[in-house]
């Protein structure tokens, strides 16, 4: 879906400078981690969502470089290393490598992909402290430490470990500068039963002196900045959120040295051993990368006055972007290029639970690139569920419904008639040749679909100006349901890559309006092929089960397997496939005759005890839930849900509830549900209650009704209406039992009941 154009000229051109009268953009991303392989989250946080709009800035004929770098220094590097037993540099040089491949796949289309593990960031680094120190901006303090005596060192933030003292979290695995699971920013001495990450012994408390930048001191200069440029800037809401956090905390000198030996070292004899906090010079890196790109660096950095710049990143990183980079950069007093506008995202959850690089749960870089998906598909999805103002879920039949609805059947099918068409022979189509269009404005029809295309693309602009990229995205595809494709079909038809432009200058933003003169005639165009095709359910069922769990569970799960197909193999020959047809054919028979004799009850539902594990509101519904309930199967079944109005997110989360399992799955709003929960609600539909199971029985468990035996069908045909019949006698009793023609809601650890509607109604 990229073309040449789309490209950005790392080590292929020369380096662009400012352009004096022309609009300058300098974007930079949250330079990556380089201790693991990036995630989906990390990729649709920062780096795809600054690619997106550095694409767009090449568009609309913007003078801009996009930058970004592996961020090679800090603990995690050293402790990462000792895990692999190499140096930092070799652990280096192996992830930034991996990195690129994994961003070169995803056609980000960076100008510079660095790393900061370069002279220029040692030079850069060392510079700015210099200025700082000599300007009076930095303290010296003793500050208490936490030292190994087992490994004889002093443990920076991420060599301790233990639980997060914040009230209402208690994370048992919370590192010393951060808790992954609140977010809340930590000092190790905090930590509740610290320990050593290396030797896990506890460590003692001692002295040792360190460098502090003084945010207090630089705070009226800091809050002029973040006051003006907020308001300029258009910040997101919740980097103006997370930002205002921190200054009503009031500022804290804040330390910026480490002791550690892989860093920048800090240019003073007497701290000659320690090396600059990771967060002290990491934001660096973007200035250093940018000197590895062009020894003019400082036109890019040193000049507010004709360069605007954008920073894209996760809801974690906006502290150090809002408050710590730009104090650092005010200190010196010299003339900077302070960041204009920030983009921040929430947290892209997955499936059950989160995204986590340090347990390796969710979907990585390398895994998207080794399955059959196109990376189109990836990037059309994660932008769609980009989580501008809340968390949104991954999940893998939201993936299926996004590729199958939005990207086959609406722009896809749309391409390929089209173009199928045009290329048909002369009589039954224009023999691949790109016809003229004589009058098309005196054509009413035409003229209309041109206004509306012009309006939608004046809207994309405006949008994606203020760095709506979800809206923009859905713009764009709206003018694909206008019938013309007009931004995706181009692609598709070869064009030479001045004519796929939004540039002012050109006048091509009012010239979309007239969408029949974008593609001259004449044009010729290549052989059509599909752009995309089905994803299949068992695709979907693969994949949950593939990538469910820890990257270590995925390893010995598929160990386990390899040695199973072996012994398979030693059994029997590889058939094709025709045998298990048929008993797959004779198994849909059984079922089918055995549907027919069963008489219609409460016997025919597989109702099971289920337990909520993640609950998310639907990206694309307010009124809906999207859960992972465990109802005793391998993989969790996704559901949706209409409960938002009526029970709250904290009361869905982690319970026992009653799922009906055997409903044929049915999209909501793009997400496929594959079950439903119970629910009461009274006669007028004020009050909704979930029908909740006794708290010991056990998950998956069948939910029984003594006189009703028998086994429930596989999957409820929807032509015989089966749960219709038996929902109308379904109700709560006086006394909150939840009951089927007076037979309770039974399981092995007594009756299902409700808290308060009497006399309800249960679906």
């Amino acid at each position: 879906m990229g073309d040449i154009s789309e490209i950005g000229n790392e080590d292929t051109a020369a380096p662009k400078l400012p352009i004096p009268g022309k609009r300058n953009v300098l974007i930079t991303s949250a330079l990556p981690y380089v201790n693991n392989v990036p995630h989906l989250g990390n990729l649709i946080g920062s780096v795809l969502s600054a690619d997106v709009f550095a694409r767009y800035c090449r568009r609309r004929g913007y003078n801009m470089i996009y930058i970004c770098g592996t961020d090679e220094y800090g603990t995690a590097t050293e402790t990462k290393a000792m895990e692999e037993h190499c140096t930092p540099q070799q652990i280096c040089d192996k992830y930034h490598a991996i990195h690129k491949e994994i961003y070169e796949w995803f056609d980000i289309s960076f100008d510079k992909f660095g790393r900061t593990s370069t002279p220029q960031q040692t030079e850069i680094c060392q510079a700015i402290f210099q200025n700082l120190w000599e300007r009076n901006w930095l303290s010296e303090n003793t500050m208490q430490q936490p030292y190994c005596d087992t490994c004889n060192r002093f443990l920076a933030d991420r060599f301790v470990e233990g639980i997060c003292p914040t009230p209402g979290c208690g994370y048992e695995d919370a590192r010393g500068d951060q808790c992954e699971s609140c977010g809340k920013l930590l000092n190790p001495i905090e930590l509740v039963k610290p320990r050593c990450k290396v030797c896990r012994n506890t460590p003692r408390i001692r002295d040792t002196e360190h460098l502090f930048l003084e945010l207090p001191k630089l705070k009226d200069r800091l809050e002029e900045y973040i006051k003006f440029m907020s308001v300029v800037g258009g910040w997101s809401q919740n980097a103006v959120q997370a930002t205002n956090a921190w200054t009503r905390e009031g500022l804290k000198p804040r330390c910026i040295t480490r002791d550690l030996k892989w860093g920048v070292p800090v240019p003073l004899e007497k701290y000659k051993d320690k090396v600059f906090y990771v967060w002290f010079d990491a934001p660096i890196g973007y200035i250093s990368i940018t000197a590895c790109y062009s020894k003019d660096w400082e036109n890019w950095w040193k000049n507010p006055e004709n360069v605007e710049l954008f920073q894209f990143m996760g809801k974690d990183n906006v502290p150090f972007h809002t408050v710590m980079f730009p104090s650092t950069l005010l200190g010196t007093g010299e003339n900077w290029t302070m960041m204009k506008t920030i983009s921040v995202t929430e947290y892209l959850n997955y499936e059950a639970g989160k995204f986590s690089k340090s347990k390796g749960m969710g979907v990585f870089g390398n895994d998207a690139k080794n399955t059959n998906i196109p990376v189109e598909v990836w990037r059309y999805y994660l932008l769609t569920n980009r989580p501008e103002v809340s968390d949104t879920l991954f999940t893998w039949v939201d993936l299926q419904a996004k590729q199958n609805s939005e990207l086959l059947k609406n722009l896809g099918n749309f391409v390929h008639r089209s173009l199928s068409f045009l290329a048909k022979p002369s009589g039954e189509g224009y023999g691949s040749i790109v016809p003229d269009a004589p009058g098309a404005e005196a054509h009413k029809l035409t003229a209309d679909l041109g206004e509306r295309v012009g309006r939608l693309v004046e809207q994309y602009v405006e949008v994606m100006e203020k760095v709506k990229l979800k809206q923009g995205l859905k713009t764009a595809m709206s003018i694909s349901s206008e019938g013309n494709g007009y931004l995706q079909v181009l692609g598709q038809l070869n064009l030479p890559c001045e004519t796929l432009s939004l540039c002012d200058e050109k006048g091509d933003v009012e010239q979309a309006g007239k969408p029949w003169n974008i593609v001259p005639a004449g044009h010729k165009i290549g052989k059509p092929e599909p752009l995309f095709s089905e994803m299949k359910d068992e695709e979907v069922n693969y994949y949950r089960i593939k990538f469910a769990g820890s990257q270590a569970d995925r390893i010995e799960r598929a160990e386990a397997e390899a040695v199973e197909v072996a012994e398979q193999i030693k059994r029997s020959t590889i058939s094709d496939g025709v045998a298990e047809k048929g008993v797959e054919a004779k198994r849909s028979a059984e079922a089918k005759q055995k549907g027919k004799d069963l008489p219609v009850s409460i016997a025919r539902i597989d109702i099971r005890v289920g337990l909520i594990t993640n609950v998310q509101k639907h990206p694309d519904a307010d009124s809906l839930y999207v859960e992972e309930i465990d109802v005793g199967e391998p993989a969790k079944r996704t559901v949706v849900s209409g409960l938002v109005n009526y029970i709250t997110l904290e009361e869905m989360q982690n319970r026992k509830v009653l799922v009906v399992c055997n409903l044929k799955p049915a999209a909501m709003r793009g997400i496929k549900s594959q079950a439903m929960v119970l629910a009461a609600s009274n006669d007028d539909h004020t009050i909704v209650e979930l029908v909740s199971p006794p708290e010991e029985a056990p998950v998956g468990e069948r939910v029984k009704f003594p006189g009703f035996d028998g086994e429930p069908d596989e999957v409820l045909n929807p032509k015989k209406k089966i749960w219709e019949t038996v929902q109308p006698d379904l109700y709560t009793t006086t006394d909150l039992i939840a009951c089927y023609k007076g037979v309770p809601f039974t399981t092995s650890a007594g009756v299902c009941k409700v808290s308060s509607v009497t006399c309800g109604s249960i679906k």
